[in-house]
């Protein structure tokens, strides 16, 4: 079982490597198209922050994706480490899946759509989720019989 529940998180991580590639042909393509290419920063060291309100809001709609794939999924791998340290039940593999469900169709409604009110409704089920096996992973360690354990 302490493999399973690292499944989901190692396709996260997959996931989140897909979105840095999404960026690239949402960038540049929009960099292509933009008519007045004197709005394009020229100084040295452009950073995405730069392109805002520069290129069309879609074209970075993907790194703002990827930016949030490095922030509350971090807790995730934490959490799934844990449990699969304690040994973690059918019950955390499921919440752990869904969670990583619900993180890509997140990724794929921001990049894609972006409508707030399902944006928000998918990040508050993901985060819920999260709280869940949070919550099972802490149980786990403060209730782990140390008898139990190997010597």
């Amino acid at each position: 079982m302490q493999a399973q529940i690292l499944a989901p998180a190692a396709v996260l991580v997959v996931w989140t490597l897909i979105v840095l590639l999404w960026i690239i042909p949402a960038r540049f393509g929009a960099i292509a198209r933009v008519a007045d290419k004197s709005l394009l920063p020229k100084k040295q060291g452009v950073r995405g922050n730069d392109l805002e309100g520069v290129l069309p809001d879609k074209a970075n709609w993907p790194a703002h994706n990827h930016t949030h794939l490095h922030e509350q999924p971090t807790l995730f791998y934490a959490t799934v480490m844990i449990l699969a340290l304690m040994g973690p039940s059918a019950l955390d593999v499921t919440l752990a899946w869904g969670y990583t469900g619900l993180r890509i169709v997140h990724s794929l409604w921001q990049n894609l759509v972006n409508t707030i009110p399902v944006r928000f409704a998918l990040f508050i089920t993901s985060t819920l989720l999260l709280m869940v096996l949070a919550v099972r992973a802490v149980m786990a360690t403060l209730l782990a019989d140390p008898s139990a354990l190997p010597t």
